[in-house]
């Protein structure tokens, strides 16, 4: 399922027009990309959680020429699937 496949669906759902289930998809997805970007955790009872872990700088492999390579620490998203959505896909 794409973007336009959930708004589509959003919009069946909700007897909304299609333009209303885009602002409101685009409107959740930016509060989520807010909200991460300042740090914090997003619960969603019954589906999941998203939160930031920092990934640690470590050396790698450049798989192509075979020398080490330095990368550097970044701010990775989590998420952990609620009960609800775990029993669902199970």
């Amino acid at each position: 399922m794409n973007k336009s496949d959930l708004i589509d669906h959003i919009a069946a759902q909700t007897a909304i027009s299609k333009a209303d289930a885009e602002r409101a998809l685009t409107a959740t997805l930016e509060g989520i990309r807010r909200t991460l970007k300042k740090g914090n955790t997003i619960q969603i009872l019954g589906f999941g959680s998203f939160s930031v872990g920092r990934r640690a700088g470590r050396t790698g492999r450049n798989p192509r020429t075979g020398e080490s390579v330095t990368i550097s620490a970044s701010r990775v998203v989590k998420f952990k699937p609620g009960k609800h959505l775990k029993d669902a896909v199970n």
